[in-house]
């Protein structure tokens, strides 16, 4: 089974929407139809803030990864943030998540992208695990914090 990473079109919406549907049922992230669909139609338009890219075949995709895009004095430029991963259960432990994770920032780099940060559960060790292979490391003293609008 492939990594490969396509870069969502808008006609990817009818393949990423049931993907972002089961994470965030397995996360326990309640939204609605409509704002996962409002959350993910305009980077499949192309609206510069950020990417979602469909994980193995585009017809039968077996995750998803989406990227927001800022700016960091502090890392010289061009950063994202990882919003959200997702593989299927069914195909999970097979080395498809770390190749998409080394596969992404090789494809963005090519933009200028200076540094990917992502926010992963403290308790959460096979994650953790997953994200120091790919080359993440936590930043000590530093906390992700977040206050909705």
């Amino acid at each position: 089974m492939s990594a490969a990473l396509t870069l969502g079109k808008p006609e990817h919406l009818d393949k990423i929407l049931p993907l972002i549907t089961a994470f965030h049922a397995e996360e326990g992230i309640e939204t609605t139809h409509e704002d996962r669909q409002a959350g993910i139609a305009p980077l499949l338009d192309g609206i510069p803030h950020g990417a979602a890219y469909l994980i193995g075949p585009p017809r039968a995709p077996i995750g998803y990864i989406v990227v927001c895009f800022g700016w960091s004095v502090e890392f010289g430029g061009l950063d994202a943030i990882i919003d959200e991963l997702y593989i299927r259960p069914g195909v999970r432990g097979r080395g498809i998540a770390s190749e998409a994770l080394i596969a992404l920032p090789r494809a963005l780099s090519q933009y200028g992208l200076r540094a990917l940060h992502l926010e992963v559960d403290k308790t959460n060790t096979a994650a953790i695990k997953l994200y120091r292979r790919a080359g993440f490391q936590p930043r000590d003293n530093y906390m992700f914090m977040s206050r909705s609008l």
